[in-house]
């Protein structure tokens, strides 16, 4: 009997036994083994280099250049040596003498730390690694990795954004194609020892990186130097709070040169206030004023609802709508005008007559057309897109006030892009900065899309020779080039502050296209706040001549004898 219980407890035993190693070698294998390996293997990782960006003529608008990790090795040096390395890594390292014991402390708590390898200081350039190995042998080491450099400064600031410190792309172009530009990070796989350090005969795996895709731009760097140098002298000179341009090719959307001021270096982002990163082109809401009248007065023209000679009959004084009076801009009225002089003059009479024909369904209909409401799709991070108020909120008075560009919010490449439309014969092209994406695999080019057709080329044809006309005839006309036909119209729209308008602030702006008959290229000028005078025609204005005037040089465009 009891050589029948010793046989039950070492059956039992046995059983546990078997129970337990089937525990550890059959449920718990992968995590054993995965633990082994992260005793036994180190990874490390290898970092793609970012892709490139470049001008329209192949030339560096970005890149990026070599740059290193610092690291230590504590094991590796004397305890007495440690302080003496740290001041000879913060004299090499520090920017001024200010910090250097600050840094120099920072260091010394590093590499007192009981640890086979630390990490020290990130993004050493090519030349403090070398001035570090003259100045130290042992103990130290430098894992090669890439920062983001910008030959062209501060240019093309807004249309870049930056990559911050965790190599991440934030607005503008680095971070919508932030994906693409970044890579995919490789790995290098090795055995060590008990000590942690690689055994030489021992395992060795290699997944090499895969670099980022270049972006090759539509940006022509010969337009944007032009724009940037012409917008910083407008804002200074018209003392303007901020300033902005675009250009556009009207035919394939192309966006040849976008600018804003105050900018920032993408380099030193960290430097300047947080407001400044966002492209104001793309993600500021503004009331566009007089310029949303060629918009207007087209789409009633497309619906044949009245013609270039048709005339108001309402364009002799005030105007009351819903318990407002409706004025012209300068107190001008010219009875029996008609609809080319309504552009011309700029009459906010006059438009109140042709959205009366056009009525709130066509109208609403015809914002959505020209893609208000909306955005853009262009490729950049930051748009934004204001809301349309629901059709059945609106009043008569906000069909007539929108009418003429005020209580209506657009961006001004929603702006550039409807006008677009206009110069190209009808077509709302969406816009892109981005023209070609390469690698080593190939490249995938970004063809012109069109998004609808807006506008008869008949209607186009019409609307163009009354935006000529107002630029012949109306309130910039001293400012016209002799020898070309110029398509434009004036716009001066006043900043709506706690429920009314600020009669002493306003946005000034100016859009328009030349030459006129084909179209080479469509801008928009915009300046917030002028203090040397509120109107268009008197900031906006000479500042798109004068950029009109290079860019038709630029282009070999001659004049035409008058």
């Amino acid at each position: 009997m009891r050589i029948l219980w010793i046989r039950a407890i070492l059956l039992i035993f046995l059983s546990l036994i078997v129970i337990r190693l089937f525990y550890w070698q059959i449920v718990r294998a992968e995590f054993l083994q995965s633990q082994a390996d992260n005793q036994h293997f180190t990874d490390t990782t290898l970092d793609a280099v970012r892709g490139d960006i470049f001008f329209s003529d192949g030339s560096i608008l970005t890149s990026s250049n070599p740059s290193f990790t610092l690291y230590g090795l504590p094991k590796e040096i004397a305890k007495d040596q440690k302080i003496q390395i740290s001041y000879l890594l913060a004299k090499a390292l520090s920017e001024s003498q200010d910090n250097i014991d600050d840094l120099a402390k920072e260091l010394v708590n590093n590499l007192e730390k009981d640890l086979y390898w630390v990490p020290l200081k990130k993004k050493i350039s090519f030349d403090q690694k070398k001035q570090i190995e003259k100045l130290i042998s042992k103990g130290i080491g430098f894992n090669q990795g890439s920062s983001r450099f910008y030959p062209e400064g501060s240019s093309s600031a807004h249309l870049l954004g930056f990559v911050n410190s965790d190599a991440k792309g934030n607005f503008g172009l680095e971070g919508y194609f932030d994906g693409e530009l970044k890579g995919i990070s490789g790995s290098i796989r090795h055995e060590r020892d008990a000590l942690g350090l690689p055994i030489l005969i021992g395992e060795f795996l290699t997944n090499d990186a895969r670099n980022g895709k270049n972006l090759i731009l539509n940006i022509d760097r010969s337009v944007q130097y032009i724009v940037e140098q012409a917008l910083k002298k407008g804002v200074e000179k018209y003392g303007a709070k901020a300033g902005s341009i675009v250009v556009m090719e009207p035919g394939t959307g192309g966006i040849l040169a976008m600018a804003s001021f105050p900018n920032y270096h993408p380099e030193k982002y960290f430097d300047y206030p947080k407001e400044f990163y966002r492209n104001p082109v793309v993600a500021d809401h503004y009331e566009p004023g007089s310029t949303f009248k060629v918009l207007v007065m087209a789409a009633a023209l497309n619906e044949d609802l009245v013609g270039p000679d048709t005339k108001c009959d309402s364009c002799s004084g005030p105007i009351s709508v819903g318990g407002f009076t409706i004025r012209t801009w300068d107190n001008k009225y010219y009875p029996d005008s008609t609809l080319k002089d309504v552009i011309v003059h700029s009459d906010n009479t006059g438009m109140v007559f042709v959205a009366r024909k056009l009525g709130l369904d066509k109208f609403y209909s015809y914002l959505d057309n020209f893609g208000f409401g909306q955005p853009t799709n262009i490729d950049l991070q930051d748009e934004s897109s204001p809301d349309i108020r629901p059709k059945n909120s609106w009043r008569e008075i906000d069909l007539v006030t929108a009418s003429f560009g005020q209580g209506i919010a657009v961006t001004p490449i929603q702006m550039v892009t409807a006008v677009s439309a206009i110069a190209n014969g009808g077509n709302l092209m969406e816009p892109h900065i981005v023209k070609e994406i390469t690698n080593d695999q190939g490249s995938f080019t970004v063809n012109p899309k069109v998004v609808r057709k807006v506008i008869k080329d008949s209607s186009s044809q019409v609307i163009k020779e009354m935006m000529v006309a107002a630029v012949e005839e109306g309130e910039a006309r001293v400012l016209r080039l002799k020898g070309f036909k110029i398509a434009g119209k004036t716009g001066t729209a006043q900043i709506p502050v706690a429920g009314h308008y600020d009669e002493d602030k306003t946005i000034a702006s100016f859009v328009g296209f030349a030459p006129a008959d084909n179209p080479k290229f469509v801008m928009l000028v915009r300046f917030d706040e002028p203090s040397s005078s509120i109107f268009g025609s008197e900031t906006a204005a000479p500042t798109f001549f004068e950029i009109a005037k290079q860019l038709l040089f630029y282009y070999k465009i001659a004049p035409i004898a008058e």
